[in-house]
């Protein structure tokens, strides 16, 4: 089977105790739904309409200053970026304005204005998103001709846990997650397309696009 996200032909297929079927690469490490088990356009709305993305809650702006810290020191004051996926409150967004740099925002349910999809960025944020990505590998293309050579991608998404704890773990059991990364998923992102990876802590991985 083609991997849904490096397009190598070393993905093979595992069935869970719910009775799922799973796809597992051998070459970038990840691991995927099958696309029969995806939830429609209407369910995944309503999902996302059930996560609390307070702008001002203090506690979820702490958990995404694990990505925003490593991110400002990498970009330059007044650089513009794009939150990816930003959902109902795009409260990263609101923190980097806040230090003084510029951020568009994009979500296709929340935020659908394709405009922004038309123009480059200094830096690219994806915070709790690829987990949700159907194509990984053009979702990943999509963000790279979005990013201005020597711009930076900032990912978060929790990092695949063991074989053994894969069938319960709570990530996973989410409906709309359906892609599922390792810190080797990223190196082989960043290598498909000539980018720079650096692992900045569990669950956080900055890419920088390179500048030739």
């Amino acid at each position: 089977m083609i991997c849904n996200l490096c397009r190598s032909d070393a993905a093979s297929s595992f069935d869970t105790n719910d009775n799922k079927t799973y796809w597992s690469c051998d070459i970038c490490g990840c691991k995927y739904l099958d696309k029969s088990y995806f939830v429609d356009a209407q369910e995944e709305e309503k999902r996302y309409l059930e996560h609390n993305n307070d702008v001002n809650n203090a506690e979820y702006r702490a958990f995404l200053s694990k990505l925003s810290n490593p991110l400002k020191e990498k970009i330059s004051l007044g650089a513009h970026g794009l939150d990816f996926g930003c959902g109902t409150g795009p409260a990263l967004a609101d923190m980097l304005i806040e230090e003084g740099f510029k951020v568009s925002l994009y979500d296709p349910f929340f935020y659908p204005d394709k405009d922004v999809l038309s123009m480059q960025y200094d830096f690219i944020t994806c915070t709790e998103t690829a987990e949700h990505f159907y194509d990984p590998f053009k979702e990943f293309n999509t963000l790279d001709s979005l990013l201005k050579p020597g711009g930076w991608l900032g990912v978060m998404t929790s990092f695949l846990t063991s074989d053994e704890q894969f069938e319960n773990w709570y990530y996973r059991r989410d409906p709309t997650h359906v892609t599922f990364y390792c810190e080797k998923t990223f190196q082989v992102i960043a290598s498909q397309r000539n980018w720079k990876c650096e692992i900045q802590s569990k669950d956080v991985v900055l890419l920088q696009k390179n500048y030739d």
